[in-house]
């Protein structure tokens, strides 16, 4: 993919005393080969079940141009962006451009064989949780870089500081919480066939297990996760059984974990890692059919015009005038009118 030029348009200011890249995790689940390939190892429990492998986890309406057009919009400070994909190319470049005639930040394409080299027995992966687990051996990635997922934007300027301090910590927005809870919860998460739910919290009190935290654990919000490294490179290295186990799985698991758990907890109890409120920086629109519902919450995310994040889950699911409405407010959001 083209590289930018070094004159970026921008609305907000700010350098980074280090590199630091972001990476976006991708897949276009309307693409015959790739919906081929999921019916290939998929079977029908698996493929209809929302929590693990549903159809909405792998739509695309667009989000992926959004994503990359708010981080330089309001990131234009970051040294590079990779996409990660499975033998896919996203319609990135020709709409940045567009948009960003003056210059953007540089984009690369990273394909699942170059992060799982050396581990291609578990390719193909149709999992969020084994791709992320990886993201940290893209070739020429920086030691901090901040994670996305495609349905994530920057809504507001940002500066290097919301994501890794001038001390020297990184930024995680959550706070910590009780385990004790989610173990008295743990039962009534069984469906019907047996099969435990596999949900965001889970995932991370398994993390916070396999780091010797059986107390509390740091409760994340769908916001950008910022990263080190040389963290995951030792944890893995440490625990190379883990790594393994994570990414063995074709499909979402509950037994697997959040690798962005293990690392945050690593690092708090290092003290380099600071925590953040997420109250004050989330726009979170939820994954509704109901258009009412969408047109009250995006003209609430207009009254904070300085909440730096905004999370829409599920666009797919929204109605064709919700979608369409939905697009109007990031395309005004991000001034690309």
């Amino acid at each position: 993919m083209k590289k930018a030029s070094a004159a970026r348009g921008n609305t907000t200011s700010g350098f980074a005393p280090f590199p630091i890249d972001a990476v976006i995790t991708w897949v276009d689940g309307e693409d015959p080969r790739h919906m081929a390939k999921r019916l290939k190892y998929g079977n029908d429990d698996i493929l209809h079940a929302d929590d693990v492998a549903g159809s909405t986890r792998y739509a695309s309406v667009g989000e992926i141009l959004y994503c990359v057009a708010s981080l330089n919009r309001y990131a234009p400070w970051l040294n590079n962006i990779y996409i990660v994909t499975d033998e896919q190319t996203p319609p990135v470049a020709p709409f940045i451009e567009k948009h960003f005639p003056d210059g953007h930040i540089p984009m690369e394409i990273v394909d699942h064989k170059s992060i799982f080299r050396g581990y291609e027995e578990n390719l193909p992966t149709f999992n969020s949780i084994s791709i992320e687990s990886m993201t940290w051996r893209i070739p020429g990635l920086s030691e901090h870089y901040i994670e996305f997922n495609d349905d994530l934007i920057l809504a507001a300027p940002t500066t290097p500081e919301d994501f890794f301090t001038s001390d020297g910590k990184v930024v995680c927005y959550g706070k910590k919480e009780n385990i004790l809870l989610v173990w008295l919860t743990r039962l009534l998460k069984y469906r019907p066939n047996g099969n435990k739910k596999v949900t965001f919290k889970e995932t991370m009190v398994n993390a916070a297990l396999h780091t010797g935290e059986y107390l509390s654990y740091i409760k994340m919000h769908h916001t950008p996760k910022a990263l080190l490294k040389s963290v995951y490179e030792k944890y893995f290295t440490e625990h190379p059984q883990l790594l393994r186990h994570n990414i063995s799985y074709s499909f979402r698991s509950h037994k697997q974990f959040n690798p962005q758990e293990t690392q945050y907890l690593t690092l708090a109890r290092e003290g380099r890692c600071t925590l953040r409120k997420v109250s004050a920086n989330l726009l979170y629109l939820k994954a509704k059919h109901d258009t009412k519902y969408i047109q009250n919450k995006l003209s609430g995310f207009s009254a904070k015009p300085m909440f730096k994040f905004a999370c829409f889950n599920s666009i797919d699911q929204a109605s064709d005038e919700g979608q369409r409405i939905i697009t109007e407010w990031i395309y005004k959001r991000l001034h690309l009118y």
